[in-house]
C-alpha cells in the first residue's frame, strides 16, 4: 500500500503502490485520483485507507485538478471538491500549516515533493512533460522561498515515475523540451527518442539551488505495482504526500 515513507528532521514523504484499496479493474486496487473514471465512493475509501496508513487525518489531505500547467497556490486547507474532482486547476501547491498533507496524482509523470522543515513551508507538485516545458518545478521552488524557505535547506524527493529508458517520444518532442530543459534529453533502451523526466527535475532543482534530493528507483511502466498510463491507458493514479510534523502542544 505505502510503497515508500521517509521522515527527516520533522518532513515526511511518502507514496503510494497500487496495492491495498478497494477499487475494482481496471483501477484494481487503490486507485486515489478522482477524475480517472473509478467509482467515486471507491476512490474516497482508499484515500481514507491510505490517509490511515500514514497516521493522517483524510480531511486534512490537499488534492489538486492537475492541468499539466506551471500555476501554484498557498494553501491553509483542502479545497472543497466532490471527491471526484477537485475544483482548483493547479499543478503546484505550498502550506505553511504544519500536519496538513499535500498530495500529488500521478501515473507516469513524476510527483516532486519539497520542504524546509526550519521555515516551516512545504510544498508538492505534478511536473509532467508540458509541467516540466512551463516551469512547474521552477515556479514551486520560488513560491516556497517566498513564503520563508531557503533552498539550501529544502529537502527534495521525486516518487515513482516513468524512467528516460522508458518514456519514448517522437525526435521532435525530445528536441523541444531538450531546447528548455536539456538535461531531458534521453534515449530508451532500445535505442529511441526519449524524455529523461527525473533528470529534468532534477536539474530544474539544482538550478534553484535545491540539491539536497533523493529519487525514487521505480519506473511505473517496468513496475506491475505501481499504475502506469503508458502501459495500460486506462487505469488508476498513485499519491504521494508531503508534510511538516505538527507542533507539539
Amino acid at each position: 500500500m505505502i510503497g515508500q515513507f521517509d521522515s527527516q528532521s520533522g518532513a515526511h514523504f511518502a507514496f503510494t503502490d497500487r496495492w491495498g484499496g478497494v477499487s475494482a479493474a481496471p483501477y484494481a486496487a487503490l486507485n486515489l485520483g478522482g477524475a480517472v473514471g473509478d467509482d467515486s465512493a471507491a476512490v474516497l475509501k482508499n484515500r481514507r485507507i491510505a490517509a490511515e496508513a500514514l497516521g493522517l487525518d483524510a480531511d486534512h489531505v490537499v488534492w489538486m485538478n492537475q492541468v499539466h500547467g506551471r500555476d501554484v497556490a498557498l494553501v491553509d486547507g483542502p479545497f472543497q471538491g466532490d471527491g471526484r474532482s477537485e475544483l482548483q486547476p493547479l499543478d503546484g501547491i505550498v502550506t505553511l500549516r504544519r500536519g496538513l498533507a499535500l498530495a500529488v496524482l500521478t501515473a507516469d509523470c513524476t510527483p516532486v515533493l519539497l520542504a524546509d522543515p526550519v521555515a516551516g513551508v512545504a510544498g508538492a507538485a505534478h511536473a509532467g512533460r508540458p509541467g516540466l516545458v512551463a516551469g512547474v518545478v521552477p515556479a514551486l521552488v520560488e513560491e516556497m522561498v517566498r513564503r520563508g524557505a531557503e533552498p539550501g535547506r529544502i529537502l527534495a524527493r521525486t516518487g515513482p515515475a516513468v524512467c528516460g529508458r522508458c518514456y519514448e517520444v517522437p525526435e521532435r518532442m525530445r528536441e523541444e523540451v531538450a531546447e528548455l530543459v536539456p538535461e531531458a534529453w534521453a534515449t530508451t533502451s532500445w535505442g529511441t527518442p526519449a524524455v529523461d523526466m527525473a533528470a529534468g527535475v532534477r536539474a530544474q532543482l539544482a538550478s534553484r539551488g535545491v540539491t539536497t534530493l533523493e529519487q525514487s528507483s521505480v519506473c511505473t511502466l517496468e513496475s506491475g505495482d505501481h499504475f502506469s498510463y503508458r502501459r495500460e491507458g486506462t487505469t488508476g493514479r498513485l499519491a504521494s504526500y508531503v508534510w511538516l510534523e505538527a507542533a507539539q502542544a
